[in-house]
């Protein structure tokens, strides 16, 4: 079973974030810069999204939407 662990390269030695095991088999693969990147909400994401037709207008035709199938399945 293969576990990912980050590092970085410091004086060119890889340094792990956490402790690797004594004898471990290790497999180092070099990132490019660009392919870095940080970690956002899911709300920052959506906030990326360009604007655009949505299924719904607010979130009460939502709700209703959502209450609609609903009352479909229960019959």
């Amino acid at each position: 079973m293969s576990t990912i662990i980050t590092g970085v390269v410091t004086n060119g030695v890889v340094v792990p974030d956490t402790p690797l095991p004594e004898r471990a088999k290790v497999e180092v693969i070099v990132l490019p810069e660009q392919a870095k990147s940080h970690r956002v909400s899911m709300l920052e994401f959506l906030e990326t999204l360009p604007a655009g037709p949505r299924a719904f207008n607010t979130w009460e035709e939502y709700e209703q939407h959502l209450r609609q199938e609903k009352d479909a399945w229960d019959r």
